[in-house]
């Protein structure tokens, strides 16, 4: 209907439901996870890097990934840019779009932990309710949030990619850290202080905290 004068402007016909939640059915497999990541010689494990845009988040992952790789670990980076151009490219960047980011970003590191995989997971995620459902889809224990914690004038100094220009110009709408909300971890399980730490420090950070905890053990 118009609003303004009640004239009827488009009519449809609903001929059946999708019923999505009612017509499937759980498959069971034979191969369990705990098999596949005994052949794989680790423990599986979803690692969330949180941050600002320009944080490190990106280059700390990616020494971590070839240091795993070196000590053929399997390992695999989903990168917020890289989902972007596939899986998530219908997504913009309002605050449900971005928690429907991370919810399907989740799932797909879920997927990818039962395979055996260590999922070295970047993307800002700036809110604490998503990260946490996020946690929640995992077993215990396997889930690791690493907060990337830079201050956001280091990472407007920064701006590699001139976004926080844009944002300040007011050419990007629901920028993180500028007209959009980033709500820092409070018990991240690794905190990265990029003040104090280079990028190469982190990642032998972060390995250790896995070897420590015996993600990385047979």
């Amino acid at each position: 209907m118009d609003r303004i004068t009640n004239a009827t402007v488009g009519a449809g016909m609903i001929r059946f439901a999708l019923r999505r939640s009612h017509n499937i059915h759980w498959q069971a497999l034979d191969v369990t996870r705990e098999a596949r990541a005994a052949a794989k010689g680790q423990k599986p494990a979803v690692v969330w890097f949180t941050g600002l845009s320009g944080s490190g988040k990106s280059t700390i992952a990616n020494l971590v990934e070839k240091r795993l790789h070196a000590e053929g670990r399997h390992a695999y980076i989903l990168d917020g840019d890289n989902v972007r151009h596939g899986l998530n490219r219908d997504l913009g960047f309002t605050e449900a779009d971005r928690v429907e980011n991370i919810r399907r970003v989740a799932e797909v590191a879920r997927l990818m932990a039962h395979a055996g995989l260590i999922v070295l997971v970047s993307f800002i995620s700036p809110f604490r309710a998503e990260r946490r459902m996020a946690r929640e889809m995992m077993p215990d224990g396997e889930f690791i949030e690493v907060f990337v914690d830079t201050a956001l004038e280091e990472v407007e100094a920064r701006d590699p990619k001139g976004l926080y220009a844009k944002a300040r110009r007011g050419e990007l709408k629901n920028f993180t850290g500028i007209d959009s909300p980033y709500e820092s971890p409070e018990n991240a399980d690794i905190h990265v202080r990029t003040a104090m730490l280079s990028p190469e420090e982190a990642c032998d950070l972060i390995v250790s905290s896995l070897r420590e905890t015996g993600r990385l053990s047979a």
